[in-house]
């Protein structure tokens, strides 16, 4: 065995943009080897289309000019593995084995490493029916009809970075324009072009998770998010739903019919989930008379949360930037998807005159979605914050920040306000992200969350999971465990809510016991502070819980 962690988590991610799952595999490397996280991880996915040069090479084995590349949907990388140049791209399996590797007396085993991936993949494809062999001198796996597999690894601290690709049915057109790892006068193959029929990223993926688990040992927890070759017959309910209009403006099609406000299957709401809604006291009152008088907005309104009669009776909400019409759609979200109007440029100042109205001590920030925008409304935080404190020096600041597309500028443009706690939500488990969220994906999430932290060591960040939509309760032990390990300070869970009867179903209620075993493994897994219940939202008691993390 390789590794020595507590358990092996698996994530089947998806298709991640190179730099996005370096900077992954770094923050999860980084909360192995300083004792954030006990656990190893293989990190599974595929990429867009990409060389990548390692610390063997010098780019001289790229065989087009890299003012080509764009034309072809390219870019070139130059990353810290060993060998030499390589392609990664849509239908090849990449795996990053994040794990400890044995020490030697004169270092770590990295070629000791670097062979049992060797056999893990060899293994995989006999059980696949393909007879494949490592050769004296190279590295990769081979078969007589070529290399089909190439490994490139680093290992810093006792833990490996980097991995493995498996050519499963990518376009190995892409290989004519290198020379791959450098070695001029040896073909390169896919498994689809050895069994002579299209071979589905599924299967490869069920068939290496157990020789894994034989090689890197721990106990197995595994999560797959969705495959690109699912089968069309069964759309995401996501896609239906934005299909049929549930998140315009006009809600255009027709409404589900509900008997005493359940949909079919839908389970009866609990004693603990009855809402006491107060709309006549003074607090509620004045505080939408100021929401209304100042025009802004907030996301208490637009999202239907339950929380909004006891945070505006004492006095707090969360202002919602850049309007009211978000560009993308959620399965669990009531703010309505279309094209946005124009940047209101005072509304900075507008919502910095209600944050001193209120005297609050901690203001919440969001924003819908703005794709639309350059910087995805980044500067708009930015101007928010300064003229907050402006005001109110002493005022902490807490922005709720959509994922930008992985933009990496954009996410500095808002740290660089230096906000007290930078808070973007995962929303839910892996397996359930593409019938959930749109446009987004849990790497990506895992990510800017990591990013944020490196921004801003000092600062909080945090992340808010919904639950009661489909999930197990392992899975949501598994992603609490993933945002530890990134370096998440604070976690929210709460239940799933139906808007409307043309949004997701609910699937469950989640007992009151459940929350609390979910803030009792958060604590075991080293997380500062978990707020778990069924009426938590991602800002609900913001400044207690970033006091309970400090």
């Amino acid at each position: 065995m390789i590794g020595d962690g507590e358990r092996l988590r698996i994530r089947w991610l998806g298709r991640v943009p190179y730099d996005e799952a370096h900077d992954l595999q770094r923050a999860v490397w980084e909360g192995r080897s300083n004792g954030r996280s006990s656990d190893d991880y293989l990190l599974l996915l595929e990429h867009p289309h990409t060389y990548t040069v390692g610390r063997n090479g010098d780019g001289s084995n790229l065989r087009i000019a890299e003012a080509d590349l764009d034309e072809i949907g390219a870019e070139l990388v130059f990353t810290d593995r060993g060998g030499d140049i390589t392609y990664h791209g849509p239908g090849q399996l990449v795996g990053y084995p994040i794990v400890g590797v044995p020490e030697l007396q004169d270092g770590w085993d990295a070629v000791g490493h670097l062979r049992r991936i060797e056999a893990m993949l060899i293994a995989t494809l006999t059980d696949l029916g393909i007879t494949a062999w490592a050769e004296d001198g190279f590295t990769g796996v081979w078969t007589d009809q070529g290399k089909v597999a190439a490994i490139g690894v680093k290992v810093s601290s006792g833990i490996s970075m980097h991995g493995f690709s498996i050519n499963v049915a990518p376009d190995l057109g892409y290989f004519n324009h290198i020379i791959p790892c450098g070695i001029p006068d040896r073909p390169v193959t896919s498994l689809s072009e050895i069994i002579g029929r299209s071979v589905g990223m599924e299967s490869v993926v069920e068939a290496l998770i157990p020789r894994a688990v034989e090689v890197f040992g721990g106990v197995p927890e595994v999560q797959l998010g969705a495959f690109q070759n699912r089968d069309r017959s069964r759309p995401y309910d996501i896609d239906a739903m934005v299909s049929a209009g549930v998140f315009s403006a006009n809600r255009r099609g027709e409404t589900p019919i509900t008997v005493r406000g359940l949909l079919p299957g839908e389970p009866s709401k609990p004693e603990w989930m009855r809402i006491r809604a107060n709309l006549s006291t003074d607090g509620f009152r004045d505080l939408k008379k100021l929401m209304r008088g100042m025009e802004l907005h907030t996301v208490c309104e637009e999202a239907g949360c339950p929380n909004i009669f006891e945070c505006w009776e004492s006095g707090t909400s969360t202002m919602m930037l850049l309007g009211e019409t978000c560009t993308r759609a959620c399965a669990f979200c009531d703010v309505n998807t279309g094209k946005p109007g124009p940047v209101d440029t005072d509304e900075p100042v507008r919502a910095a005159i209600a944050v001193e109205q209120m005297g609050l001590r901690h203001a919440v920030l969001t924003s819908v979605n703005r794709d639309d925008l350059p910087d995805g409304g980044a500067s708009v935080f930015v101007d928010t914050v300064t003229a907050i404190r402006d005001r109110m020096p002493d005022c902490e600041v807490e922005v709720l920040i959509p994922d930008f597309k992985g933009s990496t500028e954009d996410l500095e443009t808002v740290m660089s306000s230096k906000p007290a706690v930078l808070n973007h939500n995962t929303e839910t488990v892996l397996r359930l992200q593409r019938d959930i969220r749109t446009a987004a994906n849990y790497a990506r999430s895992l990510t800017l969350l990591a990013r944020a932290k490196w921004m801003n060591p000092v600062g909080a960040v945090k992340s808010g999971l919904i639950v009661g939509m489909g999930e197990t309760e392992e899975e949501v032990l598994g992603a609490l465990a993933d945002l530890r390990t990134v370096g998440v300070d604070i976690v929210t869970i709460g239940q799933y809510l139906r808007p409307t009867a043309r949004h997701r179903p609910i699937d469950r209620y989640v007992e009151p016991d459940e929350f609390a075993r979910y803030a009792v493994e958060g604590e075991r897994l080293g997380l500062p502070h978990v707020e778990a219940g069924p009426l938590v939202r991602s800002s609900y008691h913001a400044r207690e819980a970033l006091e309970a993390a400090r």
